[in-house]
C-alpha cells in the first residue's frame, strides 16, 4: 500500500480483487470530491473494515458517488485471533465520551458497549455520531478492522451474558484487586467494565462477581470514567503488542 494515500472505508470491498471496482457511500464519495478535490487517475486506499486493504486507482469522482479500481490487495492486514471488549457507562458529557471512543478505537479494540447503570447520568445515547466518529478513527489510524460499536444496553443484561475467558470489572470500592494486566491474559478474548461517573452500586459489582467478572485495579489514582476507557485499551495493546 502507498504511504499518505488518502484512506476511505467502503465495506463493501471485502473480498475484492485487482481489477474489480468499489464504490464509495455517498459521505465517503463527498469528502473525495468536495473536500479532498480528488479527481479520476488519484491514487487511494481503501479498507473494508474486515481486515482488508486495497490500493486503488479513482475512476470516478462525483459527490454523490465515487468509484475506484482496485491495483493491490494487502488482505487480513491487521486481523487477530482474539477480540478486546470493554463495556463502559457513557459519561453525562458527550463529548468526554466520544473522545474515549475515538481513542478506543486508534488503539485497536475490538468491540464497545455502552452500558446503563444504576448510578448513569446519560440514560440516553445515540449512536449516528459515534459510528462517524468510528469510522473516522481507523481511516485515521490505519487499522482495517471496523470495530463493534453496540447499542445502549442494561448493565444486568451484559454481565449476565458475557462469556469472555478473561473478564474483569474495574469500581472504586475497597476490595482485594490485581493490576489489570495480572487479570488478563495477552492473546486471550477479554471484556473490562468501566463504570458511570458515580462508579458502579454495591448491588452491580456484586452480580459481576458472581458471573465470574474479577475485580481489578487500574493504578494508584481514581480515574475519570473516560480515561480509564482509554487506560484499559491501553494495558491491551501493550500487552498484545499491538502498537
Amino acid at each position: 500500500m502507498k504511504e499518505n494515500s488518502h484512506v476511505f472505508y467502503a465495506p463493501d470491498a471485502v473480498g475484492a480483487s485487482v481489477g474489480q471496482q468499489v464504490y464509495l457511500d455517498e459521505e465517503e464519495s463527498a469528502h473525495c470530491n468536495k473536500v479532498l478535490r480528488l479527481r479520476p487517475g488519484d491514487g487511494i486506499t481503501i479498507i473494508d473494515g474486515a481486515g482488508g486493504m486495497y490500493d486503488a486507482e479513482l475512476t470516478l469522482s462525483d459527490r454523490r458517488a465515487c468509484a475506484a479500481t482496485i491495483r493491490e490487495v494487502a488482505a487480513d492486514v491487521y486481523r487477530r485471533t482474539y477480540r478486546n471488549h470493554i463495556a463502559i457507562a457513557p459519561t453525562k458529557n458527550i463529548d468526554r465520551f466520544e473522545w474515549f471512543v475515538e481513542k478506543a478505537v486508534e488503539f485497536g479494540i475490538d468491540e464497545i458497549t455502552p452500558l446503563l447503570c444504576d448510578h448513569s447520568e446519560r440514560k440516553v445515547l445515540k449512536t449516528d455520531r459515534l459510528n462517524k466518529i468510528t469510522v473516522s478513527a481507523i481511516k485515521q489510524s490505519g487499522n482495517a478492522i471496523m470495530p463493534r460499536l453496540n447499542e445502549l444496553t442494561p448493565f444486568a443484561d451484559f454481565v449476565e451474558r458475557c462469556a469472555a475467558p478473561c473478564k474483569v470489572i474495574a469500581h472504586c470500592e475497597p476490595q482485594e484487586k490485581h493490576f489489570f494486566t495480572h487479570n488478563v491474559r495477552p492473546g486471550a478474548d477479554s471484556c473490562a467494565l468501566i463504570g458511570p461517573e458515580g462508579d458502579f452500586s454495591d448491588e452491580e459489582i456484586s452480580l459481576a462477581l458472581r458471573s465470574g467478572f474479577l475485580p481489578t485495579s487500574l493504578g494508584e489514582t481514581r480515574l475519570r470514567t473516560e480515561t480509564a476507557g482509554v487506560a484499559v485499551c491501553a494495558f491491551l495493546a501493550a500487552m498484545n503488542n499491538d502498537f
